[in-house]
This record gives C-alpha cells, structure tokens and sequence, in this order.
C-alpha cells in the first residue's frame, strides 16, 4: 500500500469528521469505509477498520457502560455471529475490487434511501414484525454485511433500536457494544485467515490518532450536533462515493 501525501491528509480528514459525527450522533460511521476505499484497497481497509472499531468502541463505552440495553444487546449476538461466519466466506471469496464495487452499491441505495427519508416530515414505521424476530434478523445481516465490506453494520443495529425506541443514552452504548463484540469475533476471524498483513497494521496507527481527536470533539460537542442537519449531506457524499467505487 502506497499513499501519497495528499491521500494521508485526505483519510485523516474524513476519520476525524466521521468520528466527530459518531460521537457526538451516533450517526457518521458509515462514512469512513467508503470514502477510504477510494484510496485503500479493501483488503488492507476491512481489517484495519475492523480493529480500529473495536478501540474506538471501547474508548466510548468507557463512560456509557453502565447504559448497555444487555437483553437488546443478547438478543443480536447469536445471528449475527452466524452472520459473520458467513461474512468470512464471501470476504475470503471476493478480491479489493469486487469487494469495493459491492461496498459502491449498497451505499448507493443506503445513501438514495437515507436522502428520501430525510425529506420526510414524518417517519413511516418500516418494522411491522416481533422485537424478537426484529433483533434475529438484524443480528444477521448485520454479521454478514458488516464482515464481508466492513461497513453498514452500525446502519442495520440503529434502525433495530429505533424500532423498539430504545432512549438515547442506551442507544449509544449499546450500539457500541454491539460493535466492539463483532469486532473481536471478526477480528479474530481475519487473523485466522492470515489478513493482518503490514500493511492492515501501519493503516490502524496512521488512523488511530485522528479517530481519537473525533471521539474527543463528538463527545464534547455531544449536546450541539444535529443529526438533521448532517443526514442529507452524509447521504448525497455516500451517493457519491458509491458510484466512485463502482466505476474504480
């Protein structure tokens, strides 16, 4: 993997704004894995954003811990553990290309479908089935999807938990717990498989410090950032950069 100086600015930039938004509205995550496999091949990217989770998930849990939703939280992990597993199979399966043409499309539709929503004055309720079978069935793709591009899961674990409206302060720490056990599943999984190459390592030190510097000012700014005001923009730039990642 060799970045110019340029793309080094670039990833730090969009780690620190991601974060920033993740910290401060639990929504913004979603931004880093596409935007960075514009410049990092998905194969290096996967691994590294996957350790890098689990750090910054365990440096915000540090004061939300006591918040965690644990029967919500139980209630995912058994299908979304059989998600990742076949997550592993079809991330073992795919080259940096495809990977990265597959991540474009979903967030292409994530991105539209977000942008619409947005426009909407009034939310229409999209579950109509038991919590129980809510929770089973995101579990599940969240596992596969989250493991296989690396991106989306925090996506899929939101939309359950404002389903079953759960209150804000249990919404942030258990979507950070959520992340940081599929974290360490997958993250062992790529181990497993040989992933954690160089350049996966020198990748998670170059992004560490700005992802630190956004938990600091999305946390410090917790109670002035406006999800409503960022969704439509996060949508067009995910509308954007998919398209980029399809044609690369």
């Amino acid at each position: 993997m060799s970045l110019s100086s340029v793309e080094i600015v670039y990833c730090f930039a969009v780690v620190v704004l991601a974060y920033t938004l993740r910290g401060g509205t639990g929504f913004g995550g979603v931004l880093v894995m596409p935007l960075l496999a514009v410049v990092v091949p998905m194969k290096v990217l996967v691994p590294a954003w996957s350790l890098l989770s689990v750090i910054a998930g365990a440096a915000i849990l540090r004061r939300e811990y006591q918040h965690i939703a644990w029967a919500d939280f139980l209630r995912l992990m058994p299908t979304c553990m059989l998600g990742i597993a076949f997550g592993l199979y079809f991330y073992e399966l795919f080259d940096s290309k495809a990977l990265a043409r597959g991540l474009g499309a979903l967030v292409v539709l994530y991105g539209a479908l977000s942008l619409r929503a947005s426009m909407r004055p009034i939310p229409i309720p999209m579950w109509h089935m038991p919590p129980k079978s809510i929770g089973r069935l995101v579990g599940l793709i969240a596992g596969l999807v989250g493991t296989t591009f690396g991106a989306l899961t925090s996506l899929s674990f939101a939309m359950y938990f404002d389903a079953i409206r759960m209150p804000m302060d249990q919404f942030r720490a258990t979507m950070s717990a959520s992340l940081v056990a599929m974290g360490v599943v997958r993250g062992f999984g790529y181990f497993v498989m040989g992933e954690y190459t160089g350049d996966v390592w020198l990748l998670l030190a170059m992004t560490l410090p700005p992802a630190a510097i956004g938990i600091y000012f999305g946390n410090r700014f917790y109670d002035e950032l406006d999800e409503r005001i960022f969704r439509p923009i996060v949508s067009l730039t995910l509308i954007v950069c998919g398209f980029v990642l399809m044609v690369k």
